[in-house]
């Protein structure tokens, strides 16, 4: 059945590729076989990686343009290296990965293709241990490692690329694909996507020599924060009910025998020293607000004109066009959380968007490494 559905669609393609032959005239036979060729092209967006880093990078962007930057060179540091162990004991050791501490109250993270790692000021509050950080980090690595993004817009089959075409050879196309990424990216993957990388997160930090058991202790925190909302919020707000995770961590570390025992707290509390706000003493973008305008430029010009789709509740696919300013400052205090708005992801943002650059040695990855005693 599967096969004949394939094959409709194909046939659905070339008749629509067809259209192009002028009126009148008879397709010959290298004319259909073109048609046939051009339709098999369009059926799947194909990304490279390099198409991938600077996709990555344009989201990352967005994200940044929403909810600016901490401007602590020695907070990116101890983030990039923590970071970095878990990255070169990926799969994807060599991406030049990017590691960006958000400025916002809202515990969140999110994971950009080509190796952008967000994570913001408020999930380091919450964060108890420099093994918790490296699961939070692991998890959203994974997401990388295992082109979730990617492979959620190619699935939306949203995105056609022509015979010849190449994702960042087209403006146009280029920024459909930077909207369509940043909503999947801000919006969270699907069941399977998050169990794999909890999955997997919980071996690759475990391999570095970090506690296992640290994810599964942030998760049950983020549980315990969101009790008096009526709806999940912010981190791993989309992501299965925490009682599956929870118990498939558990067994998981049973069944692999994961014996790692390293959290770090006081080196974590040495370069941490944020305290997360409650829920209900977060200042949020209010709903409705007019997001950042703009696209994939830094003015926003050239840009067409894409429909996000519809999402129940609040959504920040609006929120996020680099460019511009909020054109409303309204606030939402103390009662969001209880209305079923996700305070965490509307979170109000810092007014500094630029990137802090971390430049690390192999020494200092080494030395980072055997002081904390990790492999």
């Amino acid at each position: 059945m599967r096969a004949r559905l394939v094959a409709v669609d194909l046939l659905a393609l070339v008749a629509v590729c067809a259209i192009s032959v002028p009126a009148g005239a008879a397709p010959g036979k290298d004319q259909f076989g073109q048609v046939l060729k051009r339709a098999q092209q369009i059926k799947e967006l194909q990304v490279s990686e390099a198409d991938e880093i600077k996709l990555g990078a344009a989201v990352s962007e967005r994200v940044r343009e929403r909810y600016g930057v901490v401007q602590d060179q020695a907070v990116h540091r101890y983030v990039t290296l923590v970071g970095t162990l878990i990255a070169q004991a990926s799969s994807r050791p060599n991406l030049d990965w990017h590691f960006i501490v958000l400025d916002t109250d809202g515990v969140n993270a999110f994971a950009a293709p080509g190796g952008y790692i967000h994570i913001t000021r408020g999930a380091l509050g919450l964060v108890a241990n420099e093994a918790e950080l490296a699961g939070v980090l692991a998890h959203e690595l994974i997401h990388v490692t295992g082109k979730h993004a990617i492979k959620a817009i190619q699935k939306g089959k949203a995105i056609q690329l022509g015979a010849q075409e190449t994702l960042t050879g087209n403006k146009a196309v280029f920024l459909q694909a930077v909207d369509r990424t940043t909503d999947v990216v801000m919006a969270g993957f699907g069941r399977s996507e998050e169990l794999e990388s909890d999955h997997e997160a919980v071996r690759l930090a475990e391999r570095v020599g970090y506690d296992p058991h640290a994810l599964a202790a942030f998760l049950t925190r983020i549980s315990e924060r969101n009790q008096s909302a009526s709806e999940k919020q912010g981190l791993f707000a989309s992501h299965p009910e925490m009682k599956e995770r929870l118990d498939k961590i558990g067994r998981q570390i049973v069944s692999e025998k994961l014996v790692a025992d390293i959290t770090l707290e006081p080196r974590y509390r040495k370069f941490i020293t944020y305290k997360t706000k409650a829920q209900t003493e977060i200042a949020a973008v209010a709903e409705g607000t007019s997001g950042l305008a703009g696209g994939g430029t830094a003015k926003g010009k050239d840009e067409p004109k894409t429909e996000a789709p519809k999402k129940k509740g609040f959504g920040l696919g609006s929120l996020l066009k680099p460019g511009g300013e909020e054109k409303k400052s309204a606030e939402v205090t103390g009662s969001g959380a209880s209305r079923g708005v996700d305070t965490e992801r509307g979170a109000k943002g810092g007014p500094v968007k630029t990137a802090v650059a971390v430049s690390l040695q192999a020494a200092d990855i080494d030395a980072f490494k055997k002081e904390g005693k990790l492999k």
